[in-house]
């Protein structure tokens, strides 16, 4: 086998430059693993899934817009996948153009949906009216610029005459690897923006507890049945865990139809998430477990009275002395 065969894939959006790639590097450098950069994130899950990768790294949630929906959604059905870490990613943006162009030329700016998001009002107050012409990624235009400077297809008022956009959003990164010139610096919104990054592969040996773990799920609640979030939520509640995310997501098959994504304080060894996923079992229609994996900042959940491995394991012998008569 030769040495880029022996290597572990990471298929993950691209081109060079995305806070994807910034993410996976943290996880393996280029020297130890083979980028796949893909277009989207569903095509890194399908490379894993069609075994073109061994692993996806795929943005799972963002302190600007929660859940990042095309992964939630691709990870809920089809053949299973697990999540195996997460990683976190600080998100800023700069507006880039061609050389020669000045901010009060730009009527249209190139970026990812969610890239545009994050800066809606920092656009609103310096570009009012400017439209906005959406990005695979936050990379994608960057790519499409540097190649239209080398054609030097650059018009007398500073347009790049075969782009449909004026300038882009991309992260400071992508500034230095495309040879780019800022047009502004810093225009997030949010200075203290995170996205939350996580790697996905097949289903295995479950990562060991760390004692600051996730736990991440997909739950469908059962039909016309009054209570039944309130029955789902309990399970968690009364065994002491505490969820970190819950969002809805529409099942497809008809309307007024919703799963829940969640991400449960815990692992799946520990005690108390253990009875809460048994306890979903016997009460949901539906539930896909998507991992186990040690939580990026370390945190440790607070534990509350009687909720302590050791507390259950004691409980649960005292039920079998109870039922062998040793009252």
């Amino acid at each position: 086998m030769s040495t880029s065969q022996s290597r572990p894939r990471y298929a993950y959006l691209g081109p060079a430059g995305t806070f994807t790639e910034e993410a996976l590097r943290q996880v393996v450098s280029p020297d130890e693993a083979q980028y796949l950069p893909q277009t989207d994130v569903g095509s890194a899950i399908a490379a894993v899934h069609a075994g073109e990768a061994d692993f996806a790294v795929v943005a799972i949630e963002s302190t600007a817009e929660g859940g990042v929906t095309a992964t939630l959604d691709s990870l809920a059905t089809g053949a299973p996948l697990v999540l195996l870490r997460e990683m976190l990613v600080p998100v800023q943006f700069t507006l880039v153009g061609a050389p020669g162009t000045r901010l009060e030329d730009v009527r249209r700016v190139s970026a990812h949906p969610h890239a545009w998001v994050q800066c809606r009002n920092w656009l609103a107050s310096h570009l009012p009216g400017a439209v906005h012409v959406p990005a695979t990624s936050n990379t994608a235009p960057a790519a499409m610029l540097t190649a239209a400077l080398s054609d030097a297809a650059v018009s007398d008022a500073g347009h790049l005459a075969d782009l449909p956009f004026d300038a882009a959003l991309v992260p400071p990164a992508a500034v230095g690897t495309y040879g780019l010139e800022p047009l502004a610096e810093r225009v997030a919104d949010n200075p203290s923006a995170l996205t939350r990054f996580v790697v996905v592969g097949p289903p295995g040996e479950v990562p060991s507890p760390t004692g600051a773990d996730k736990t991440t799920l997909v739950v469908h609640l059962p039909d016309n049945e009054a209570g039944a979030l309130l029955s789902m939520l309990e399970q968690f509640a009364v065994r002491g865990v505490n969820l970190s995310r819950i969002e809805s997501r529409p099942i497809g098959d008809s309307l007024g139809r919703y799963s829940f994504s969640i991400d449960a304080e815990g692992h799946v060894t520990d005690e108390r998430v253990g009875e809460a996923l048994m306890g979903l079992h016997r009460r949901c229609p539906y539930v896909r477990f998507l991992g186990s994996y040690p939580r990026a900042d370390a945190v440790e959940p607070t534990l509350h009275p009687g909720t302590t491995d050791a507390e259950f394991t004691e409980a649960r012998e005292w039920l079998a002395r109870l039922r062998a008569g040793q009252v």
